[in-house]
Order: C-alpha cells, then sequence, then structure tokens
C-alpha cells in the first residue's frame, strides 16, 4: 500500500498501464463468448462490466485506498490535497457489439485527473494487444512508439472518415474518400491519433466516455469540436449527462476540409 501523497506522475502511468493490462486480461474470459443466435447477448455483457469494474477497483483500492473513482452525477468538487486529490475515469467496455461478437475492436479506457485536471488517458485493445496512451504536455504514443495526427489541410480519395453507425440517417456526404464505421468510437479516435485515419465524426458519448482519448488526441495534435468547427468543452459534461450534439475529431487543419463535405440529411 502507498501512503496517500506519496505517489509520483511516473508511478501512477506505470500503474495504470500494468492495470489496464490486467484488466484487459480479465476481459478475454467473457470476449466473443455470445450466442450465436443472440444479437445482443445483455447478460453476458452485463456479467463481464460488473466483473471488470470490481476487478479495476479492487485493484485500486489495494494500491491507492484514497484515490477516488468516477461515478456519474457524484462528484466532490472540493479542492483536495494526498490522494484524495485523484479521481480515475474507467470505461470498462467501449465497442461492446464488436467485444460479444468476437471482433477484436474493442477496448477499455483509462483516465487520471488531478483535482479535475486531466493528467494521463489510455485505451488498450487485448485482442490486438494495441495500448494507445499519453500524459498531459507530452506525447501520445502506441505502445512504446510515439504517435501523431496527419496535419493535412485537404481531404482526398485516399482519406478516411470514421463514423458512428447511424451516421448516413443524419448526413449528406460528398466525402471524396472511404468512410467506415468499425464500432469502437474510442479507437476510431486512437486511429486519427495515429494519422490511420484524417477524421472521426462521433455521436451519443459522455464525459466517461471520452476522458482518456481526448489527452490522446491532443496530446498528437488534433482536437475535438463541434459540428460546426466550435470549440468543444468536455468538463460541461463532468456530471455525466449524455453529450447531444455530434462531434469531430481531427487535426485543427483537417476540421474545416471534413466539414466541407457534409450537410444535413433532414429536409
Amino acid at each position: 500500500m502507498v501512503s496517500a501523497g506519496s505517489e509520483g506522475i511516473d508511478e501512477l502511468r506505470r500503474f495504470a498501464m500494468d492495470l489496464i493490462r490486467n484488466v484487459g486480461e480479465e476481459a478475454k474470459v467473457f470476449y466473443g463468448r455470445s450466442k450465436p443466435q443472440t444479437k445482443f447477448d445483455e447478460r453476458l455483457v452485463t456479467e463481464a462490466e460488473l466483473h471488470l469494474n470490481d476487478f479495476f477497483r479492487n485493484a485500486l483500492t489495494a494500491k491507492f485506498p484514497e484515490h477516488q473513482v468516477f461515478v456519474n452525477r457524484d462528484l466532490d468538487r472540493d479542492y483536495s490535497h494526498g490522494g484524495k486529490r485523484y479521481l480515475w475515469i474507467f470505461d470498462p467496455i467501449d465497442g461492446v457489439d464488436n467485444f460479444q461478437a468476437g471482433i477484436p475492436i474493442w477496448g477499455m479506457s483509462l483516465a487520471l485527473l488531478d483535482n479535475f485536471w486531466p493528467t494521463i488517458g489510455m485505451f488498450y485493445m487485448p485482442a490486438t494487444d494495441d495500448l494507445f496512451h499519453a500524459q498531459v504536455g507530452e506525447s501520445a504514443f502506441r505502445g512504446t512508439t510515439p504517435i501523431k495526427i496527419k496535419a493535412r489541410e485537404a481531404v482526398d480519395d485516399e482519406s478516411l472518415l470514421l463514423t458512428y453507425s447511424r451516421f448516413h440517417h443524419h448526413y449528406r456526404t460528398a466525402f471524396p474518400g472511404k468512410i467506415r464505421n468499425l464500432g469502437c468510437t474510442a479507437a476510431h479516435i486512437c486511429y486519427v491519433a495515429t494519422g490511420r485515419a484524417d477524421a472521426a465524426v462521433i455521436a451519443n458519448e459522455s464525459y466517461q466516455d471520452l476522458a482518456s482519448t481526448r489527452v490522446i488526441i491532443e496530446a498528437a495534435g488534433g482536437k475535438i469540436c463541434k459540428m460546426d468547427g466550435s470549440e468543444f468543452s468536455i468538463d460541461e459534461y463532468q456530471d455525466g449527462q449524455r453529450i447531444s450534439e455530434h462531434l469531430i475529431v481531427a487535426a485543427p487543419g483537417n476540421v474545416e476540409p471534413v466539414r466541407a463535405c457534409l450537410s444535413s440529411a433532414r429536409p
């Protein structure tokens, strides 16, 4: 057990990397176990999420008993000292449909706040062993390799836009490249951060969903903004409500070229 306040950021980062990998190993026990005839196996997903949340909390409490865990609409906003200054935000499964079906694009995210200031963000994909991580003010990484977003200011037929499942219900598009939905928002954001995709349009997210990948995309040189191109502040959603607005994730110079290709599908 570590005494309150004695831990440093390097120790916390190492702890988080080890813990998220261990949670990933636990998740593999449930991965792909959905019954073939079941479109959505709620029992499997619920069992997995409960187990992974308990595993995470037990590991955190054993190491840092004074650290807090984010719970929707239950935030103590008083400035704290020692271990109580740290707040962990854990999302056990992003890409639920892929997870239950045995498709490898899914994972879990972990973020650390120090008196509500973001410090660390991680997203781990156990089936592919991809760990994306960043510390605020430093580079973003995939494993031990630094990653950087594509700083293009145009889109063409080689560009890739990642979207959510009902994207074509909401938008008409003149995007000249490929449009894909891989079924996992955090993976979409990390693929933009690595330069594998030019941009991502995301919808129906929450603070818990985006707390970790926000750190990663910003460290890689990108941003999350509103669909009209204006600034988006995720911290306004710390009370847990859903984010009703659609958002675009891209390099700052790539936001406008992507936006210019999209228009509302509604009359």
